[in-house]
């Protein structure tokens, strides 16, 4: 098989970046192209200097006629309102296009609009993107040129939550996620908010009752459940570089029990390269995950309450982000999903 050519649009975010890192050493890829709007004509090892030697190509800026016809498939890592114009002259070469962002996640533009106060001018394309959850939309993937890759919250609710929505077990009013998260979530853009002395020794939560990844996560759980979903979903920025650890609070039908809610996870995951469901009694950790693909689930069923809790971790770059693209670029080019992506993630 011919090495599948691969564009990077904003390399040089903490995103962009474990991409390049993922797809240096992917067996299947050659990389192509590496744009960055802040670091144009530099050599990418000069802005990350851990891959010195192992990726020696130069970044450049941004034309998106000259980056289509050259690659097979394009990743974009941009803020959001960006990305649409790369994915209309990828759709016009007949490529593929892997967006991280959030312009092709929703169905439609109103909700976008509403939360992320910008102008959608890709209306017209949303009807062809499939959301990049791999453990839910594995089929459509496969034949899709469009992929909006899920936020990293989302990521590590829906995973934690899809079992019992699926099942019509949980009341879908009763929802509530709380999130903890590495401060690269935010970026690698200056902020008073991810200063080294605002964040250290310190947790806090943010944006309560209006974070962005809200109606995400709530529409990917209504398509599971087969109506609406609310959530109480309450992001925290903890003092760590990466992780996200979600601990999700669902009231359960009458009829359910520890024994028969572990099971059922272990059917709705049975077989996936990339959810570890864990062993009863055991609870996840970030640090079991950090550098890994891995989304590791835990859960303890409460009688006195009628709620199960549900802990999911994963790495916000790896499965919430990079290695998820990877994961998808990997199920459209027929290839095995944990190609490029095998192993476990570092420890300490």
């Amino acid at each position: 098989m011919s090495q599948i050519k691969v564009g990077i649009v904003g390399a040089t975010g903490y995103a962009g970046a474990e991409l390049v890192r993922l797809l240096a050493g992917h067996p299947a890829v050659s990389l192509t192209a590496l744009t960055s709007q802040s670091y144009a004509g530099q050599a990418f090892w000069e802005v990350y200097p851990h891959l010195y030697r192992y990726v020696d190509m130069v970044t450049s800026e941004l034309e998106p006629d000259r980056l289509a016809a050259e690659c097979d498939v394009v990743f974009t890592a941009l803020p959001h309102g960006h990305a649409v114009p790369v994915a209309r002259e990828i759709k016009r070469r007949g490529k593929k296009f892997i967006d991280l962002g959030a312009d092709f996640r929703f169905t439609g533009v109103d909700t976008y609009q509403q939360w992320y106060k910008v102008e959608h001018t890709g209306a017209d394309l949303l009807d062809e993107a499939v959301y990049g959850l791999p453990e839910l939309q594995r089929e459509k993937i496969k034949g899709a040129w469009l992929v909006a890759n899920p936020g990293c919250y989302p990521t590590g609710a829906i995973l934690g939550l899809a079992p019992l929505l699926k099942a019509g077990l949980a009341e879908p009013d009763s929802i509530i996620i709380d999130a903890k998260s590495g401060v690269s979530g935010a970026g690698r853009g200056l902020s008073l908010n991810t200063h080294y002395c605002e964040v250290n020794e310190n947790i806090k939560a943010y944006n309560v009752a209006r974070h962005r990844h809200t109606p995400e996560i709530e529409q990917a759980l209504a398509a599971l459940a087969g109506r609406p979903v609310t959530v109480s979903f309450t992001p925290h920025l903890t003092p760590m570089s990466r992780g996200i650890l979600c601990t999700i609070y669902a009231r359960l039908h009458a009829g359910a029990d520890a024994g028969s809610l572990y099971e059922l996870y272990q059917r709705f995951y049975q077989g996936e390269p990339f959810v570890r469901l864990l062993p009863a009694g055991m609870l996840p950790g970030t640090k079991a995950v950090t550098g890994s693909n891995h989304c590791d689930i835990g859960l303890v069923y409460d009688p006195r309450t009628s709620r199960v809790v549900v802990v999911t971790a994963i790495d916000n770059l790896i499965k919430g982000a990079a290695g998820q693209a990877v994961q998808n670029m990997n199920i459209i080019f027929n290839l095995s999903e944990s190609t490029g992506l095998a192993g476990p993630g570092m420890y300490p």
